[in-house]
């Protein structure tokens, strides 16, 4: 999926957070037109307010991909 956005919301400290940006780090490998972006939550109050007990979130072009837990899988056939 060339000229897809995908975007790790997350907050520092985060463990899950940690290994969400690893997994993705290495499905996007295989796709180089993937424009990828991390907002924290802590540095913006609408994404604090809506993922606050949800971190960390994936979406893939403004929309929600996952949550908590990125399967390598799930994220390749997506941006396929």
């Amino acid at each position: 999926m060339s000229g897809a956005r995908l975007t790790l919301v997350s907050k520092p400290d985060c463990h899950l957070c940690d290994d969400a940006r690893a997994t993705i780090a290495e499905v996007l490998t295989e796709f180089p037109g993937v424009v990828f972006d991390e907002q924290s939550i802590l540095d913006d109050p609408d994404l604090f307010a809506s993922y606050v007990e949800e971190i960390p979130v994936v979406l893939l072009d403004d929309r929600v991909h996952t949550i908590w837990r990125v399967d390598p899988a799930r994220l390749r056939k997506a941006l396929s």
